[in-house]
């Protein structure tokens, strides 16, 4: 009798533990999406990346972009980066380099490094802007300054490209580097 009643104790504990454990991040979930609700940029981009990654909520890549959207258009430079990066992938939004470039643009102009990194991208292969050597050189470089570990490299590719684009007689082939 005391080893049934022990049992049942234990699987009353057990039970509880799980319950509680499950119950636990509810609040949690709760609390973030009313900050989002109230206009949290930090607790936007949070909701967005949840979305984004299926962490919590189902993976939606809209429901991402109108949670990153609303960051972004406070300033937050991470949602502004993820929208460019959704906007160029055509994920949860329309393809649009245009608007890609937008957002980079924004999260570049406030120091974030994958931006400007993104934007010099852009400018090296002409996707949301006209194609320019000079300035995917210069965001290359910032990118690189501010830790972005290929961002020296494809600057220094992008001035070869650059040299030799103005070198008499080039045709505008490939240059092997």
């Amino acid at each position: 009798m005391r080893r049934r009643l022990l049992r049942l104790f234990v699987i009353f504990i057990i039970a509880v533990a799980f319950a509680t454990a499950g119950v636990s991040q509810t609040p949690d979930i709760a609390s973030l999406r009313a900050r989002a609700e109230a206009g949290d940029a930090n607790a936007q981009y949070e909701v967005g990346a949840k979305y984004y990654k299926g962490d919590v909520f189902p993976q939606d890549y809209s429901q991402a972009a109108r949670w990153f959207r609303k960051a972004a258009e406070q300033g937050h430079p991470t949602s502004q980066f993820n929208l460019g990066y959704l906007y160029e992938h055509g994920e949860g939004v329309a393809q649009d380099y245009v608007q890609a470039v937008h957002w980079y643009w924004k999260a570049a102009d406030q120091g974030f490094a994958p931006a400007q990194s993104n934007l010099a991208g852009r400018y090296e292969h002409g996707q949301g802007v006209a194609q320019d050597y000079v300035q995917a050189h210069l965001w290359f470089n910032l990118a690189g300054a501010n830790g972005v570990a290929d961002g020296v490299k494809s600057r220094d590719l992008i001035a070869k490209l650059n040299k030799h684009r103005r070198s008499p007689g080039f045709a505008g082939v490939a240059v092997e580097v």
